[in-house]
């Protein structure tokens, strides 16, 4: 059998890539041991700076390898097993880009790319800190070596398939043929991956006992970065579902769906808790294994959706992998805790908690309340593995087991977004509290009478009381918050105007500018206010099934479907059915939905095609679930989704203030801010001191 010369190369491009992160590792690691022994420049410079270029033209050879994977997929080389697998010569070009990830062993490869290019601007960036970059890039050369040892031994992408050539490959699964899944995985990946470098620097800062915190700052915005690309991963992939799985939800507690949560509920608690550290010295230790779980966690969530061992829609089929990963996880974790208590003195904090009522409290029971959810996700989550191993048979947990924990959890959380800005650091006054807390509290009361008045009533939901009485505090909550960070910008705007006679909008403007962390953080909390007032107008859905034939119609809420037609139809890729309905809103015709059922020919299966049409107020979700083989009559399932739009808003606000947070401030100096600054409120006052 004639085979493609990139197989070849991509095979040794992967070869070539283990052996240069081989190296940066034992030359990285024997260089900084040479120079803490001596502590003098003896040649261990010179063998670092090989090692740093090292790791750069790991990056190099990656890229060739991940290029001859795709270029495999364009040009139809089916003597690849993988490309023969996840692709067919029908398939949309956008799609056979995104083979890459589709698969097992692609998406292998693309964890370990995206790796090497993380460690490449860090290599790049090593003068920032010359010998903590040295210790990062060490370590970041250790995980790499373990991923490439899996490409190269377990789990090769440049397999070649045994027997003839095949004319043809099997197809992508359906499930993947969404333009979404084009962006869903790799955003995250970087964030998964991206967790990997703060992991690095803060294990990095603990082994050489690095003076200060200047660790947390080098890499807030690697941390903030990657966060938001795992944000932007999830929330991608909670709207893919509800998309593409035609059940009307979002998020189902799939076990993939909650190795995604994980490490970004970890995450969060780290971006807040190290806040802690940056003003007051305190929560060391809480912040380094934080920032360890979280990459352990994504660790974690790599081995259950690689290794078979939980069913999800998301999850690849059973394979031996599984072994590599835990005995990956049983090292990093000790690793970890050897450095931890050789290195724990180097962690006492430099003062204490001195109140209940104060911001360094919020912080604590936010780190407390966030860690609690990711137990009860983790617990859901392994439970069925463990069950089996003890009893023999999975028993599966269930959205009820979630939602009964996680609820409550929420909003607390919910609360703290909006009590947490408006505390002052080491302790609040009484005079504060009232002051800035009874705008809220107004607004709070004010919405929950006004939502009972206006019908929602949980003594009169029947079986719906739980999710009713959830949104009424979620409102509630939520009217609190937003007055209290519209409180916080109108105070400052309102100032800045007094100082620069400008508008009250240029004047906002302004302020954000002069402190960008600080009011996008705000805007961050607004867009998880935002979001939870998507999730809670799920107490309020409707759905209704039924045949509809030739002029058959549906109501649901304002809405009215008329079935004008159904047919079928054949494209290159797949056999689709289909029907078409006319929507009516109020007797007046808005649009027309096309909700089908799609036959793939290359893997021989089907997949649903939601119609959907979408306003700020509801969501009408239509699926086409087939033919009624008794009558030929097609089966129309509707949905009526109220606020589901908040979601997303809620999500693209939450980018935005993350991007905001990201973008320096006016001015860097702290004493030339400091003018620029209006005065500050009581609750501030701590904040400088």
């Amino acid at each position: 059998m004639q085979l493609h010369p990139m197989p070849q190369f991509g095979s040794f491009m992967l070869l070539l890539g283990l052996a240069l992160s081989v190296y940066t590792l034992l030359a990285g690691a024997f260089a900084l041991w040479r120079f803490k022994t001596t502590n003098a420049d003896d040649g261990s410079g010179r063998l670092g700076e090989t090692a740093r270029r090292a790791g750069i033209a790991s990056f190099i050879a990656l890229t060739g390898a991940a290029f001859a994977l795709v270029w495999a997929a364009f040009t139809n080389d089916y003597s690849v097993s993988y490309i023969l697998h996840h692709t067919n010569r029908a398939l949309n070009p956008a799609y056979k880009f995104a083979a890459l990830w589709s698969g097992q062993e692609g998406s292998l490869l693309l964890w370990a790319w995206l790796l090497t290019a993380y460690g490449f601007v860090l290599r790049l960036r090593h003068r920032v800190d010359v010998r903590l970059s040295a210790f990062a890039s060490t370590i970041l050369a250790g995980i790499t070596v373990f991923f490439l040892l899996l490409l190269n031994f377990a789990a090769p992408p440049f397999a070649i398939q045994p027997g003839p050539l095949a004319a043809d490959g099997f197809g992508l699964n359906p499930l993947l043929q969404y333009p979404e899944m084009v962006m869903h995985p790799p955003l995250l990946y970087l964030g998964y991956v991206g967790f990997s470098v703060p992991f690095a620097f803060a294990l990095g800062a603990l082994m050489m006992r690095y003076p200060g915190e200047k660790w947390i700052h080098i890499t807030r915005r690697w941390t903030m970065v990657t966060w938001l690309f795992l944000t932007l991963g999830i929330f991608m992939g909670a709207h893919w579902a509800y998309s593409v799985l035609g059940w009307g939800g979002y998020w189902g507690w799939d076990p993939v769906e909650n190795a995604s949560l994980m490490p970004w509920l970890t995450g969060t608690a780290f971006l807040h808790s190290v806040m802690m550290q940056e003003k007051r010295g305190m929560m060391k230790s809480w912040n380094v294994w934080l920032i360890f779980s979280t990459f352990m966690l994504t660790i974690l969530g790599t081995l259950l959706t690689r290794s078979g061992i939980v069913s999800s829609v998301h999850a690849f089929a059973q394979s031996d992998i599984g072994n590599w990963f835990y005995g990956f996880i049983i090292i990093v974790f000790a690793i970890c805790l050897f450095t931890f208590f050789k290195q724990k003195d180097h962690l006492k904090s430099e003062n204490k908690l001195e109140s209940l009522v104060s911001r360094e409290s919020s912080f604590l029971f936010n780190n407390l309340v966030l860690l609690a959810a990711c137990f009860t996700v983790l617990w859901g989550t392994l439970f069925p593995i463990l069950s089996e191993y003890v009893q023999g048979s999975k028993v599966t947990m269930g959205a009820p087991f979630y939602n009964r924990v996680n609820i409550p959890v929420g909003l607390f959380l919910l609360f703290l977004t909006g009590i947490g800005p408006l505390l002052a650091w080491r302790s609040t006054s009484l005079r504060s509290l009232r002051r800035n807390f009874i705008l809220p509290s107004i607004a709070m009361a004010v919405a929950f009478v006004g939502l009972i008045i206006a019908g929602v009533r949980p003594w009169s939901a029947g079986d719906a009381m739980e999710a009713t009485i959830f949104s009424l505090i979620t409102f509630s909550l939520a009217a609190g918050v937003i007055t209290a960070i519209a409180a916080e910008f109108l105070r400052g705007a309102f100032v800045v105007r007094t100082q620069t006679h400008k508008n009250l909008f240029a004047s906002t403007v302004l302020l954000v500018r002069r402190n960008t962390r600080r009011y996008g953080g705000y805007l961050v909390h607004f867009g998880i206010v935002v979001l939870f007032i998507g999730i809670a107008g799920g107490a309020f859905n409707q759905s209704h099934e039924q045949e509809m034939g030739y002029g058959d119609s549906v109501t649901m809420g304002p809405y009215k479907l008329v079935c004008q037609s159904f047919t079928q139809e054949s494209k290159p890729n797949y056999d689709t059915e289909y029907a078409l309905l006319d929507v009516y809103r109020y007797g007046k015709k808005i649009t027309q939905l096309a909700p089908e059922k799609r036959f793939y020919l290359a893997s021989q299966t089907s997949s649903t095609m939601v119609a959907l049409h979408s306003t700020l107020a509801s969501d009408l979700y239509v699926i086409y679930e087939g033919k009624n083989p008794e009558t030929d009559r097609p089966i129309i399932k509707v949905f009526l989704n109220p606020l589901m739009n908040w979601i997303w808003i809620g999500v693209a606000i939450v980018v935005f203030g993350t991007l905001l947070a990201l973008v320096p401030s006016l001015t860097k100096n702290p004493r030339t801010r400091a003018s620029l600054e209006p005065p500050l409120a009581e609750t501030e006052v701590h904040h400088v001191a």
